[in-house]
């Protein structure tokens, strides 16, 4: 499992969201971030399978991209456990 971070402008979330979901991602976290000169900036954060990893990065980077100083930044970390405190799903089944 993946931990996918990323930093975009706030104007791209529904449009993230929607193109990750067709990957079958059911949710992320959404945190509003001020960065550095580029002012407001919404940082995502999505736990992903291996299998889906490649495409979800894809389609962030895609989606985000302007082409204008500002568009953000992704960072990957390995995720080693993953909980869903409802149903006590763990592992991929919890992403």
């Amino acid at each position: 499992m993946k931990l996918i971070t990323a930093i975009v402008r706030p104007h791209k979330l529904e449009e993230l969201r929607l193109a990750v979901a067709q990957l079958g991602v059911q949710g992320m976290t959404v945190t509003e971030v001020i960065e550095g000169i580029h002012g407001a900036r919404s940082k995502l954060e999505i736990a992903v399978a291996e299998g889906v990893f490649e495409p979800v990065m894809e389609a962030i980077a895609n989606v985000a991209r302007t082409g204008r100083g500002g568009d953000g930044h992704i960072t990957v970390c390995e995720l080693l456990e993953a909980v869903r405190i409802r149903t006590s799903e763990s592992g991929e089944a919890a992403t």
